[in-house]
């Protein structure tokens, strides 16, 4: 093997290392808190997550806040017909023995509304996730391009047929 290679190999390494972070509280997992960079004069953003329950009895999330944001809600999404429908909800159910996922364009996500500032690439944005049994969390969110987590059905500026510019 040659030295390109194995430097290729230990940068790809250490890339996926960057965002491979986790935090615990009780028997939850909360894996790759991670939000995309948001453009100038953008005023809300979106973080996603997935949360895990190794325990044996259901929890739920009822709360997020972060310094970053006026305020944080926790929203779902669905279709309805053509239109891509947000809205918050009093709480996240996660079931004992289950993972939800909070992606781009679908199901779930923490709506970060009246940012500070604009997210950047690289920021680490602090957030407490706050659950109705196992209590309060502090998290890190990892703002990353976004490219970096643009599905394929997105058109090139990252966003899908919804936006979060007038929510």
């Amino acid at each position: 093997m040659s030295l390109k290679s194995i430097v290729a190999i230990v940068a790809l390494l250490a890339s996926s290392v960057a965002f491979a972070h986790s935090f615990k509280i009780g028997s939850l997992e909360i894996e790759h808190p991670h939000a995309r960079a948001t453009t100038a004069g953008q005023t809300n953003g979106a973080a996603y997550m997935q949360i895990e329950n190794n325990g044996k009895t259901d929890d739920k999330l009822i709360a997020a806040s972060s310094p970053a944001a006026t305020s944080v809600e926790i929203h779902s999404m669905s279709m309805e017909g053509d239109v891509m429908k947000m809205r918050a909800v009093e709480g996240l159910e996660i079931k004992a023995g289950a993972q939800v996922s909070m992606k781009p364009g679908e199901g779930y996500h923490i709506m970060l509304l009246g940012l500070k500032k604009p997210l950047q690439a690289g920021d680490k944005l602090p957030m407490m996730l706050t659950f109705s049994k196992a209590g309060k969390v502090k998290i890190v969110v990892h703002v990353s391009d976004k490219e970096a987590h643009a599905k394929p059905s997105e058109n090139k500026d990252g966003m899908n047929n919804h936006d979060h510019h007038n929510h």
